[in-house]
């Protein structure tokens, strides 16, 4: 809930843990008072203590009071160019040439409902809902600029959104060159930031630092959000752990260049700010046109790590996800990438659905390759026709194959990217980002077409309407291969080039937006690389994205525990592939890679004609078993066990049924030493009260929690997985 205090001047946002509140003061800045458990109500601007700080200039409206700077007070959003000296929230160069913003309260509303946000994915309210929306408009008076900063609030989530309007209400031309979606001032402390980290193949790993004097900042640069960093951090104390402390999370619902930054200040305060990066970013606006940053998402937690990555997890599955595959079970799928690359025709393809029917597999997916002279990275992207030679009569006759074995048929498109050697670029080669006059800057052999241009947008959504309508169609791996170079655009003029990384986001958007809207039951796998645009913005189109193109099981441990820290399993894309694994070439136990798989949505990467009966077995129970138990996966509570960065002995994770009643847990030896130390687990989630069946056996909740359960001794990288269930 959201109650404004006339008397006091206070605006206080309510969820069910949380409380987040602002004060208007007297000279109509708007300050940030707190954010922490939630209060029965009140004042808090009483811990704002001001006095004379040297080098913190005052604003005219101080008169003789040295001691009122916005150098030092807390602020809802920072201006620049004013005497706040910290991050600016907001950059504008105005029509005078000064760079001076300075915001002051104008007016505020509350509603029912939640904000939606144009050509924007957001977070959305739903029946049943308690959801509540506060919009405050700031001016910065000389300018005529105008923002209007977005307050959303979830309350059972422990959720609260923000994002930011901003009008040009003047009568000249301005340009923003820095627009924040949300901005966090906390009091003075020693706390941690936890940002993730990687790199392709190895992605989201957690790195923990305490912060000290200075401006600790990550972000992306590459066009989308990336292998190397992710639009998602956490500010804690030093003691905070999975299960204790207080912590903030924040999320960028953004897929493109993004900056997140953590300014630990002279008195020991800390900025947060999140939002597009500010690298080549300029928009301008004409007199009353409007710009609208993407949304940003923050929880609050003060029972640990663990019980905020919950609540981001119920609150992207339910209210981030949309249409009907995000409370479904997904098709349990085997692509033939790893198992062909390129080199396939319809036979193939259908041999090894056949395999996979026999085990109870119910989706064949076909990737790279099927369209075009693709046979090789070098060509056909862009030219979306059917290569008829590969799949005679083209894709028609081989989804009614697959089909016919009771299995469903997926494709792999990337449809942003453009090959040098193809029709499309022959025939329009200004498709393409390139600098004029400047050598080309390819990855993976490939260029990126310029999505911002309407007519190259409606070829994209052509082709791919028509390519979903040849066949029987339903599920599609949507791929973006390499980051964004070149980027230049002859359909804007020289000052306006720095809009072209955002326009391009609203680009994908756009598209996406109209497939979900014309095919509202297909089911649509986000991936770029595997995991290298892994974010809330995607989540919005499609409910799940490839983890990585790591398959190995062992890595896939560290990738899929950082992953967990703001991203539910439903998301979470994984397979099981052969081994020895073509990345680290390292082989584990089919049982293993099971394991590991079954924490996502579950599939696999290989030919299984080519693997043991055993191992088909083997393959033949890992589908029963997830089919019996995917709800517990899929919208059930996650809790992390062991931390897969450290030396434990052993990797372990647990999911809980919404209910209470099922638990699944799932258990990797590490390293193997001689003369083991017998390990025991701790479990989490459970009923203390209430008993559980754990083979055949029978054990108290409090004592499976507290006490623990003694693990078998494995061999290395062996696997052993629990069902739980309630008696």
């Amino acid at each position: 809930m959201i109650r404004f205090d006339e008397r006091q001047k206070t605006i206080t946002l309510h969820t069910q843990r949380s409380s987040y509140q602002m004060k208007l003061d007297g000279t109509g800045v708007l300050l940030h008072t707190y954010y922490g458990p939630r209060l029965r109500g009140g004042d808090i601007s009483y811990l704002i203590q001001t006095e004379d700080r040297g080098f913190s200039p005052n604003p005219d409206e101080a008169g003789t009071d040295r001691t009122y700077s916005l150098d030092t007070l807390p602020q809802e959003y920072s201006s620049s160019g004013v005497g706040d000296f910290r991050i600016p929230s907001l950059e504008a160069d105005c029509a005078d040439g000064s760079h001076t913003v300075d915001l002051r309260y104008v007016r505020h509303t509350i509603r029912d409902g939640k904000y939606a946000l144009e050509g924007l994915p957001a977070f959305y309210d739903g029946e049943g809902v308690q959801a509540q929306t506060l919009e405050v408009t700031l001016l910065d008076r000389c300018s005529g600029l105008e923002v209007t900063l977005l307050y959303g609030v979830l309350e059972e989530y422990d959720l609260i959104t923000r994002a930011v309007r901003i009008r040009n209400g003047g009568p000249s031309a301005l340009r923003l060159d820095r627009v924040a979606s949300v901005c966090l001032d906390f009091p003075a402390g020693t706390p941690d930031l936890i940002t993730m980290g990687g790199a392709y193949g190895r992605e989201r790993e957690p790195v923990r630092m305490p912060l000290t004097q200075g401006v600790h900042t990550v972000g992306s640069i590459r066009g989308t959000s990336s292998h190397q960093q992710n639009p998602f951090m956490v500010l804690c104390g030093h003691d905070t752990t999975e299960d204790a402390g207080c912590c903030w999370g924040l999320a960028l619902v953004y897929s493109g260049n993004f900056q997140a930054s953590a300014e630990y200040t002279q008195f020991h305060e800390t900025r947060l700010t999140m939002g597009i990066h500010p690298f080549h970013f300029s928009w301008t606006l004409e007199p009353g046109q409007q710009f609208t940053a993407p949304e940003a998402a923050m929880i609050f937690s003060d029972r640990g790590l663990g019980q905020m990555s919950r609540q981001f997890h119920r609150a992207i599955r339910s209210h981030l996800c949309r249409g009907p595959w995000k409370e479904s079970r997904r098709p349990i799928l085997i692509n033939n990438w790893e198992a062909t690359l390129f080199h396939f025709d319809a036979d193939k393809i259908v041999s090894i659905a056949e395999a996979a029917s026999k085990v109870g597999l119910e989706m064949m997916v076909m990737d790279d390759g099927w369209f075009g002279k693709r046979d090789s990275d070098f060509s056909g992207l862009g030219d979306w026709n059917v290569n008829e030679k590969k799949l005679p009569g083209g894709l028609a006759p081989l989804a009614r194959r697959i089909n016919d074995l009771g299995m469903k048929f997926g494709l792999w498109v990337e449809p942003e990217m453009i090959s040098e050697d193809s029709d499309l670029y022959r025939a329009h080669p200004d498709w393409a980002f390139r600098v004029p006059g400047r050598p080309v800057t390819r990855g993976r052999f490939q260029l990126v077409l310029d999505l911002t241009r309407k007519e190259v947008r409606e070829y994209v959504t052509r082709n791919l309407r028509a390519t979903l309508k040849s066949a029987n169609i339903e599920y599609v791996k949507w791929d973006m291969n390499r980051s964004l170079t070149d980027v230049w655009s002859c359909k804007l003029p020289a000052n306006r080039q720095g809009e072209l990384y955002h326009r391009f986001v609203l680009a994908v958007y756009e598209i996406l937006e109209t497939i979900h809207r014309e095919f509202p039951n297909l089911l649509i796998e986000g991936c770029s690389g595997g995991g290298g645009r892994f974010d809330c913005g995607m989540l919005y189109y499609t409910p799940q994205i490839w983890c990585s193109d790591n398959t190995d099981a062992i890595d896939r441990l560290r990738i899929q525990y950082g992953t967990s820290f703001c991203y539910p399993c439903s998301a979470v894309g994984a397979h099981v592939s052969a081994v020895p694994n073509c990345l680290t070439n390292r082989s584990t136990p089919m049982h293993t890679r099971g394991v590991v798989a079954a924490a996502g949505t579950f599939g696999y990467e290989l030919d299984l004609n080519e693997i043991s009966g055993e191992e088909l077995e083997e393959v033949r129970r890992q589908i029963d078993h997830f089919k019996r138990c995917w709800d517990v996966v899929m919208k059930g509570d996650y809790y992390r066990l062991s931390d897969p960065f450290s030396d434990a002995p052993f990797q372990a994770w647990m999911h809980v049924s919404p209910e209470g009643d099922r638990a699944l847990v799932g258990v990797v030896m590490g390293t193997v030493h001689a003369n083991p130390i017998r390990p025991r687990l701790c479990l989490k989630g459970l009923d203390p009260a209430a008993d559980y069946r754990i083979n055949g056996e029978i054990y108290g909740g409090d004592q499976l929690m507290y006490a623990g359960l003694p693990l078998p001794i494995l061999n290395e990288y062996e696997a052993v997985q629990y069902d739980i269930v309630k008696v």
